[in-house]
């Protein structure tokens, strides 16, 4: 006879936390211990709970995970891309999980030098992950960061592109990314704290010599930075990049005299944002200095960097946002953001043209792409909507022609772009603003208030979720749900003040901005709160748990996928990764108005005896943004909370972390593992 297992329990073990004259008493404080078999027994008893509750659905998991893989391109090329030299292509095999690295000098029909096989490389290992290729000026060697693990601490390694040989220094515990030198022998790097998992380190490393002789060059002492380091465009200069959430400082030096001091560009201020771009006797600094919310483009001469040397280009604009700067020898390429939608700016360095890229409807995303050949007319920029795959194209800026590179091919003969629709929709926040959503389904999905919904956010840090085109999505819309992408405050969809309202003492409004966009979408007849469905990842796992505390009964189920739940616990934890780095995100508990605020609303802190609506719990147990423990405790005390029969499943991926699994097939079962769960609950088989 079969056995039955039930909902795995948590046991009890009480640990007192105060502070502020508050004590909270948390029963599952235990389970942070990663090596404890008593903890990884309890991930495993869920792991196997999940299995057994899901075991009929497994055919359907299967089935879509078949579809999800069949629509990609197994056989698949990137656009090569040229740089000093040499054609850079990247390419998937059939049947194969991990991307292969060539290159082609000076001409796409010349012979084919591997760089890398994936491949062969993560054989034996259940995550691999290959980052930081960058090789040297002499196009003869090459450095790279490999992760085996999933938590980010990469093995920083160099290679030999004349004899293939990797040379025998292994240099642990880095950022997996580095720069060259202009000498071909000199690389510069970052590396981490061990426990806390923040870049804080840049060293020099020669090659040939062991890595206990490399040099610190930078440390960056201040917790709530970190540091990173690369190369200018230009190649002219080796820049070290200091970040906060409010603030920045650079520090450079000439790429030809790597044993000279590095020299502050400007010293941080705090509030002070700005980054940097090299071009011929200028810098040009992308900044919200006097009070630039949105940001405005300012130069200042390489040999005179500090602030009072900084003249206006581009003056700041209440409506548009300033994301990024591209430099070519003769074009000023600008990405900008204005009432959601993505903008690319073209400016000739002689004023005698400045034009936008044309682009026609409301649920697009553009970006400009792989452009690292200086001196060049052609702009390559990658573009898609919900309802269109992605295409690369090459821009002539001086011609203004346009050449399809790629266009994404997706392998199902019965796929139509035609056969969708999309739409952009406003909801009333509480506070009376207007809530932006992106909306895609097929045409023939009825809105009669009762198709099933997938509403998805994520709204903090400043990033945005563009409206983007996936093959993985269609398994949801021909199957009749529709699909939302709420752009939530504590995105910067609408500029940096969208950002500005949605973080620290407001970060409420993040949380009300989604409850307020899915009321809109019951009572305009989009779906209803039996086919209403939420899914978030990280920070917006976080919204997930705000939300299924405060409004369980307007969904029928929420996906939350890595959740950062255990806000309190964690930012009082300064050894935790990107605790100290976040408090001016989140707000640092030690004062105790960001500790009540903070509490009033952390998903863990405010578990209740009530319904809950059905709950897929997602994590990893390397994870190195958001720990494994907090979704387990969460589902631990929701489970002794909730008055309901909903079902409640916590899955640990036991060898993975933040990002879940590695491999491009290995990742479609977890997306298909997410869809069956929906799917499911709607009652739908296949």
């Amino acid at each position: 006879m079969k056995t039955t297992i039930k909902a795995p329990i948590a046991r009890k073990i009480p640990k007192e936390l105060e502070i502020h004259n508050d004590l909270r008493i948390d029963n599952y404080f235990w389970l942070n211990q990663r090596d404890d078999q008593n903890v990884l027994d309890y991930l495993n008893a869920e792991n196997d709970f999940y299995q057994q509750e899901t075991a009929h659905t497994k055919d359907l998991e299967d089935q879509l995970f078949q579809e999800m893989k069949a629509r990609i391109k197994e056989d698949d090329t990137s656009v090569p891309y040229k740089y000093n030299g040499y054609w850079y292509i990247v390419r998937y095999e059939k049947g194969k999980d991990y991307p292969v690295y060539i290159r082609k000098k000076e001409s796409l029909e010349a012979h084919e030098e591997l760089l890398f096989d994936c491949n062969d490389m993560a054989d034996g290992h259940g995550y691999f992950r290959l980052v930081g290729l960058s090789v040297s000026p002499d196009n003869t060697m090459i450095s790279f960061g490999v992760d085996t693990v999933g938590r980010r601490q990469y093995k920083l390694q160099i290679k030999s592109l004349i004899t293939n040989e990797v040379f025998s220094d292994v240099i642990e515990n880095t950022t997996g990314s580095s720069t060259w030198a202009n000498d071909n022998c000199t690389i510069f790097y970052t590396k981490k704290d061990e426990q806390t998992l923040r870049a804080n380190q840049i060293y020099k490393h020669k090659i040939g010599d062991s890595e206990k002789d490399d040099v610190i060059v930078f440390t960056e002492d201040d917790e709530t930075f970190g540091a990173t380091v690369y190369k200018s465009k230009s190649r002219k200069y080796i820049i070290i990049a200091c970040y906060s959430t409010l603030t920045n400082e650079y520090h450079i030096l000439n790429a030809n005299e790597p044993d000279k001091e590095f020299k502050v560009f400007q010293r941080r201020i705090r509030g002070l944002e700005y980054s940097i771009s090299h071009f011929e006797d200028h810098f040009y600094v992308v900044t919200n200095k006097d009070d630039a919310t949105n940001f405005k483009l300012m130069k200042t001469p390489e040999s005179a960097t500090k602030l009072n040397h900084w003249t206006e280009v581009i003056s700041h604009r209440k409506e548009v946002l300033i994301e990024d700067l591209n430099i070519f020898s003769d074009y000023l390429v600008i990405s900008e953001r204005s009432n959601g939608l993505n903008h690319i700016r073209i400016k000739r360095w002689d004023n005698t043209e400045d034009y936008y890229l044309p682009f026609d409807n409301e649920t697009y995303t553009c970006n400009v792409g792989t452009n690292v050949d200086f001196d060049t007319e052609i702009l390559r920029y990658s573009y898609n909507s919900l309802t269109n795959p992605a295409s690369v194209i090459d821009f002539n800026m001086k011609t203004k022609s346009k050449q399809v590179m790629k266009e994404q091919e997706v392998q199902d003969p019965n796929f139509d772009k035609n056969n969708y629709t999309s739409e952009r929709i406003w909801a009333a926040a509480q506070d009376g603003t207007k809530i932006p959503m992106s909306v895609v389904r097929r045409k023939d999905t009825k809105l009669d208030g009762n198709s099933p919904l997938l509403q998805y956010a994520y709204g903090s840090y400043g990033s945005t979720v563009d409206p983007y085109f996936s093959t993985i999505r269609l398994s949801l819309l021909d199957r009749g749900f529709i699909y939302v992408i709420t752009h939530v405050r504590g995105g910067e969809y609408l500029g940096r003040i969208w950002y500005e309202n949605g973080k620290l003492l407001k970060k409420k409004n993040t949380f009300t901005d989604f409850i307020d966009c899915s009321k809109h979408l019951i009572t305009n007849g989009y779906t209803n709160s039996s086919h209403l469905y939420a899914m978030g990842g990280s920070a917006g796992g976080l919204l997930m748990g705000v939300i299924v505390n405060e409004v369980p009964e307007l969904y029928n189920a929420v996906i939350a996928a890595v959740p950062f739940v255990d806000v309190v616990t964690t930012m009082l934890d300064d050894t935790i990764p990107l605790t100290t780095g976040e408090y001016d995100e989140w707000g640092n508990p030690n004062k105790k108005e960001h500790y009540d605020y903070i509490k009033s609303y952390a998903p863990y802190d405010n578990v209740k005896k009530q319904n809950y609506p059905n709950l897929l719990v997602t994590t990893g147990l390397h994870d190195s943004q958001v720990q494994y423990w907090e979704p387990a405790k969460w589902v631990a005390k929701l489970r002794t909370y909730k008055q309901d029969t909903n079902k409640l499943y916590l899955v640990t991926n036991m060898e993975a972390g933040h990002g879940g699994a590695s491999g491009r097939f290995e990742s479609l079962k977890e997306d298909a593992q997410e869809y069956a769960f929906l799917l499911d609950l709607e009652g739908i088989t296949s």
